[in-house]
């Protein structure tokens, strides 16, 4: 009996730990499994709006952020976030992704703020657009919706691929902040 009482916190905490991670998985696994039944509302991978993304006219530009809207960038569509930015006197729709996937409010980025964006111009339902990719903020914010390599959006990956391309980025991030971006890294 004394040997529970003096460990019992250490294994409490070993145990707490092991469910959190458990019920973590879970919860992710559950939420993005349900993504494969889901509705991509006309934003899926083969849909006709992903097919104006083209990986071999990738660019990237800065601009000023000067608002946001909600709405379908084709009819049928849910309405997408849209963020209006200004480069060199004109304003330009950014398409971010589905408003189901990420509100304005979401993305981290403000009225005001000086950006970043890569992706690719198309024209879409007549209109020309920016069909972003990933969206920079100074140089430790970032808010990322497809791949660079294939263009494939973050809203239509499994599980398995959104970890993937999450983790290492927010590991990156985060060691930008704290500076220790500049220390040697050590192999487990």
């Amino acid at each position: 009996m004394e040997y529970w009482r003096n460990n019992m916190p250490k294994y409490s905490l070993q145990l707490l730990i092991l469910l959190s991670i458990l019920l973590a998985f879970g919860m992710i696994n559950g939420t993005l499994g349900a993504t494969e039944e889901f509705d991509m509302q006309g934003w899926g991978l083969d849909d006709p709006y992903n097919q104006h993304y083209d990986v071999g006219k990738f660019e990237k530009f800065r601009a000023w952020v000067v608002g946001f809207k909600a709405e379908p960038p084709m009819p049928e569509m849910s309405p997408g976030t849209i963020m209006i930015v200004r480069d060199a006197g004109r304003l330009i729709d950014v398409h971010i992704c589905p408003a189901w996937f990420a509100k304005p409010e979401e993305l981290g980025i403000k009225k005001g703020d000086r950006v970043k964006i890569k992706g690719c111009r198309a024209k879409v339902a007549g209109k020309d657009v920016f069909m972003a990719s990933k969206v920079e903020k100074e140089n430790y914010f970032e808010f990322k919706v497809r791949l660079t390599k294939n263009g494939k959006p973050f809203w239509a990956m499994t599980p398995e691929e959104l970890i993937s391309e999450i983790l290492p980025v927010e590991v990156e991030i985060r060691m930008k902040k704290s500076g220790a971006g500049s220390q040697k890294k050590i192999d487990p």
